[in-house]
């Protein structure tokens, strides 16, 4: 096993997780993720994080995918101790297992960031919403301030390379509505005490319109 495989096996998905469990980032999803509802879906479930902040009395049935066995596994025991039958797959969100309009909630949080096409994967979270149905979104991306973005261009080739293919300067909200989805209001804003390269961060709530 070549030291770049041993990294990604072993170490990125660990980081990752602790990266992405952090106090500011969970008060971010706590805000977020207890708004699923209905027949829920999950692109980059991998970890389980989310699985607390959902309310169980308002969630019918839960799925999700992700491209890290690893990860998955974890989300497959997490689901266990919680006593969800779910139904968790190996897959990438350009490429959605589940056919269309059959869930009611899609919650994406820091998964556009690392996909290899965002507009394709957000057009696959659309082909799989019912009608009026709803995606949560949290997403860390670029940074409105010049000089911040310009870190962001500088540190994302190596930052891509550490962290999963993880990018630093894509849109957030911006391609969310591109992809034809009616954006609520969203927050947004810096996460305290993290470097603002990588604290960019927005949210909020996209209904499928048409």
């Amino acid at each position: 096993m070549g030291l770049t495989s041993w990294y990604e096996r072993a170490i990125m998905p660990r980081l990752i997780t602790c990266a992405c469990s952090q106090g500011q980032v969970m008060k971010r999803r706590a805000e977020v993720v207890p708004l699923a509802r209905g027949d829920v879906f999950e692109l980059g479930c991998g970890g389980g994080i989310n699985q607390s902040f959902f309310n169980r009395s308002q969630v019918r049935s839960y799925a999700g995918i992700d491209p890290h066995e690893g990860l998955l596994d974890t989300a497959r025991e997490a689901a266990r101790r919680k006593g969800w039958s779910a139904d968790l797959r190996a897959g990438v969100g350009e490429s959605i297992p589940f056919a269309d309009a059959i869930f009611d909630t899609v919650v994406c949080t820091f998964t556009l960031c690392s996909v290899e096409d965002p507009a394709h994967a957000l057009s696959e979270m659309r082909r799989i919403l019912r009608p009026g149905g709803k995606a949560l979104f949290l997403e860390h991306g670029r940074a409105p301030d010049a000089g911040v973005a310009r870190w962001q261009d500088r540190i994302e080739p190596l930052w891509k390379r550490l962290a999963g293919g993880c990018h630093l300067t894509r849109p957030i909200a911006s391609a969310v509505d591109d992809a034809g989805f009616a954006v609520e209001p969203v927050g947004k804003g810096y996460t305290p005490g993290a470097p603002k390269f990588a604290g960019w961060m927005e949210w909020g709530v996209a209904y499928k319109s048409g």
